[in-house]
């Protein structure tokens, strides 16, 4: 056993160091490594050498500022991590290894709202399809993420009824983790787009971020510190429910007039339906509106201010860096962004809108599956990476 303070401790929580800068954040170069931990050039390239020797890290050549360089990332025979993310019309599954590579990936429309056991057997049967279709070892799975629309509390119960009726009472999580025998780490979309961006993409080198959704409900994935923000309920970030006229429409919540109300997709394409009949969809506006429906592109506007609205409330509560726009919205580009910088610019505190980036994501549906892969990366533990790599007693060595 080694004793707290002694030379091989101190080794070994440097090792864990490395090992968990290199997981959250894919591929490092060594001076990245160095900054971000703290440790000495020197100590990194001491470590980063022992680690690779045991097959832990692997090593590969690039480029940094010109420079040449060594870029790290986690072996991809280390392990293996599964994203599972439900829509309320769709279920989509991610395979990735630990150097943040997705190895295979398919989604299927799904409703389901209609039934919680039928969409965690079709869950199931993609894990397990596309795990043989790579020919990985299933138990090189560390874990798997889980995806739902809507919040969820500590215990993984989902919280709200009135967003997926299907799943009342259950706890999808633990469901899921029987059928897989492996542990699933669960949280919402929007908190899991916002990992996804942060990690992969418009979100990276971000901080302070809120990742806006905008779908059948809407809903923001808050990262302060470069941690996702839930709140003691799990319910942090219903920026949906924010009330913007007190004599407005009734939401499901049971308030009038919340921000949902005004932005989300079954209130807002039946504005559209004489137009373009009942069978209109959020991609197919979009596409209307970048192709000059006058009709389209004022809704789109009409949403975005009013999106703008929620956003600047957030810039006054907590003053985020970038905020990043997901699902169909995002593809209207300028013809919503702009609208919500406008909103933005009225409403918010002067010095919180000038520091304030407003982006589309980078990732578009894949947001929320990639983001649960990196839940699982954000969870795990270290200290199983490290099992074949043995103690350092030998003095000097850090």
């Amino acid at each position: 056993m080694e004793t707290p303070g002694s030379q091989s401790s101190l080794h070994r929580a440097n090792l864990e160091r490395v090992v968990r800068a290199v997981r959250r954040s894919g591929a490092l170069t060594q001076a990245e490594i160095a900054r971000s931990t703290g440790l000495s050039a020197a100590t990194v390239s001491n470590i980063v050498r022992e680690l690779k020797d045991n097959g832990t890290v692997e090593v590969t050549p690039t480029s940094s500022g010109g420079r040449r360089a060594r870029s790290v990332s986690l072996s991809g025979d280390a392990g293996i991590v599964v994203g599972v993310d439900f829509g309320h019309t769709h279920l989509r599954v991610a395979v990735g290894n630990l150097a943040h590579r997705v190895l295979a990936e398919e989604a299927e429309p799904l409703d389901v709202d209609a039934s919680a056991a039928q969409g965690l057997e079709r869950a199931e049967y993609l894990v397990k399809t596309l795990i043989a279709a790579t020919g990985i070892d299933p138990g090189k799975i560390v874990g798997v993420g889980l995806g739902v629309p809507g919040p969820i509390d500590e215990s993984g119960v989902l919280g709200s009824t009135a967003i997926l009726p299907g799943w009342a009472g259950t706890n999808p999580r633990d469901e899921l983790a029987a059928r897989l025998d492996v542990p699933v780490h669960v949280d919402n979309d929007a908190n899991l787009g916002a990992l996804g961006e942060l990690v992969w993409g418009a979100g990276r080198g971000a901080a302070d971020l809120a990742y806006i959704k905008v779908a059948s409900g809407v809903g923001a994935g808050l990262v302060i510190n470069g941690q996702i923000y839930r709140g003691p309920g799990g319910t942090a970030g219903e920026i949906g429910h924010i009330t913007l006229d007190e004599s407005g429409p009734v939401c499901r919540c049971g308030n009038r007039g919340c921000l949902e109300t005004f932005t989300a997709h079954r209130y807002v394409l039946p504005l559209l339906h004489s137009a373009h009949g009942p069978d209109l969809t959020a991609p197919r506006m979009v596409r209307l509106a970048r192709d000059g429906d006058a009709g389209c592109r004022r809704v789109i506007a009409d949403v975005g201010r009013h999106i703008g609205s929620g956003v600047a409330s957030l810039c006054n509560l907590l003053n985020p860096s970038r905020v990043v726009l997901g699902g169909d919205l995002a593809e209207a580009g300028e013809l919503v962004l702009a609208p919500i910088r406008e909103s933005v610019g009225r409403y918010a505190i002067p010095s919180a809108a000038r520091q304030l980036e407003v982006v589309p994501g980078a990732l578009g549906g894949r947001a929320e599956v990639l983001g649960a892969l990196a839940l699982v990366l954000s969870e795990m533990g270290d200290s199983s990476l490290l099992d074949g790599v043995p103690a350092a007693d030998a003095p000097g060595r850090a």
